[in-house]
């Protein structure tokens, strides 16, 4: 007898669902509730059976929502500390609301539901569009008035645009994948203003560190590589289609090596005490302090962490390695004679007067 293939849950949308999911809760839910329970993890949970590979994905996801921001906790069972399986994990809804003292007007309100509305239109499916407005209704009063800033509108105005949406050579890619086609797309490598040809075949399309990769097979070096999506630009052209069938383990044998990666890159970053810089930094995954109070961070790619850091500004310096924090002095750099012009270049300096040695 055939087996039958669990329904493709879109990774926005398990995120959205798990989200939701640990809002409802006060007192949290056990890994394995949340993978028998939740939109996207439930298809593929097997009762009693094997879910090794599930559960990592869980552990990215839960990263995933950690850094966009949202304030996942996780609750020790009384009598069994330091036992995985009973860890409970929840989100704070009074941690998570927006403060009281900020109020919006009805037609702001209206404004941001309209926002959030066109985008998750395009993003998200319609379990997902049924989901906000479970979050609506729950938060909506019994004479059916208009929402406040507590309630359900805030509610969806508040995280539902914070979610990353796919990019555009997402879908291309997940269709070169269905056809086992050869794919063609111009690609734009680090360091480089120039895009480049690349002609590949597709092996999984994984997320990891809240952003999409294309695992493939580069037929020009005869080696796997791993492609940021955010990169591609331009059409992608499918060719020789029937012909590149990609294993079915692909997809775990890539994040295992960016989880490689991952774990051998750091970086030491110095960050202003009680900012946003440290709020979120401290939550990324296996973020440690030194002695001193710094913050050593993962990372897989150290142009995407430039990007992030610089957008921190002057909560954040870069302590090491060098080579990181001149990426994100040259940022800063052409930020301001962005919008500066050239009268100001060079105005980017450290606290020490050393011209370019942070970006504060």
């Amino acid at each position: 007898m055939p087996t039958t293939r669990a329904p493709r849950v879109p990774a926005e949308e398990r995120l959205f669902s798990l989200v939701l999911a640990l809002l409802s809760t006060e007192s949290g839910l056990t890994k394995s509730e949340i993978l028998a329970n939740v939109q996207g993890y439930r298809q593929r949970y097997s009762s009693g059976g094997d879910n090794a590979s599930l559960e990592r994905q869980f552990e990215r996801d839960k990263d995933d929502v950690r850094e966009l921001g949202i304030p996942l906790e996780t609750i020790e069972t009384p009598g069994a500390a330091g036992n995985n399986q009973t860890l409970r994990y929840r989100i704070p809804k009074g941690e998570y609301d927006l403060p009281l003292d900020v109020r919006f007007t009805p037609d702001e309100s209206a404004l941001l539901s309209l926002a959030a509305m066109a985008w998750r239109e395009g993003a998200l499916s319609a379990d997902s569009r049924r989901g906000l407005l479970k979050v609506r209704s729950a938060g909506s009063d019994d004479d059916g008035s208009e929402h406040d800033a507590g309630d359900g509108a805030s509610a969806i105005g508040a995280y539902a645009p914070r979610l990353r949406t796919r990019d555009a050579a997402f879908e291309p890619l997940r269709s070169a994948l269905d056809r086992a086609a050869a794919v063609r797309f111009s690609y734009i490598t680090p360091g480089h203003h120039e895009a480049r040809v690349r002609e590949l075949a597709p092996l999984a399309l994984v997320q990891h560190g809240g952003r999409w990769m294309l695992a493939a097979h580069e037929f020009a070096t005869d080696s796997d590589k791993n492609y940021l999506l955010a990169r591609i630009v331009g059409p992608v052209t499918q060719y020789e289609v029937g012909q590149h069938p990609a294993p079915p383990e692909a997809g775990d044998r890539a994040l295992a090596g960016l989880d490689r990666v991952w774990a051998e890159r750091t970086a030491t970053v110095h960050v202003v005490p009680g900012s946003d810089a440290e709020r979120r930094l401290t939550r990324r995954r296996d973020t440690t302090s030194t002695t001193e109070g710094e913050l050593v961070i993962h990372h897989v790619d150290p142009q995407i962490l430039a990007e992030e850091l610089a957008a921190f500004g002057p909560e954040l310096r870069v302590v090491e390695p060098e080579d990181l924090r001149q990426r994100v002095v040259d940022r800063l750099r052409v930020l301001v004679e962005d919008h500066t012009g050239a009268a100001d270049r060079g105005a980017v300096h450290d606290t020490t007067g050393n011209d370019g040695a942070t970006h504060g």
